[in-house]
């Protein structure tokens, strides 16, 4: 029987989540997760020994001025956005979680923008 495009996404997410967090108790770096829908793209910087949220930023943001969209743009102005967030609480290093999703496209460019901006993925 072959697996569905939603089993193969969980599968995907699961396989990464679980060697990030792996990794992230032993050496106390945050992690930095990643969310695409159709309408939107969002990121939050997360603390899995303490199990917070550090910073997060959102394309349905009114301040960067890409609310609604889910684009290249949108998803540039979103990692620097969160790199910025990331400066002011003092991380510098993370470790990217893209989730299921495919790294490439609105993805690849959150993580450029945000190794721009000075955080290290």
């Amino acid at each position: 029987m072959a697996n569905s495009k939603r089993t193969l996404f969980l599968k995907r997410r699961m396989r990464v989540r679980n060697k990030i967090k792996g990794v992230t108790a032993n050496q106390g770096r945050a992690r930095l997760s990643v969310h695409r829908s159709n309408k939107n793209i969002s990121v939050q910087l997360i603390d899995d020994v303490k199990g917070v949220t550090i910073a997060s930023a959102s394309s349905l943001e009114k301040a960067l001025g890409v609310v609604g969209k889910n684009n290249i743009e949108a998803a540039t102005k979103v990692g620097a956005a969160i790199a910025e967030r990331a400066k002011k609480a003092g991380i510098e290093v993370a470790y990217f979680d893209r989730g299921g999703f495919l790294f490439h496209g609105k993805v690849k460019a959150l993580a450029e923008a945000a190794r721009e901006g000075g955080l290290k993925i």
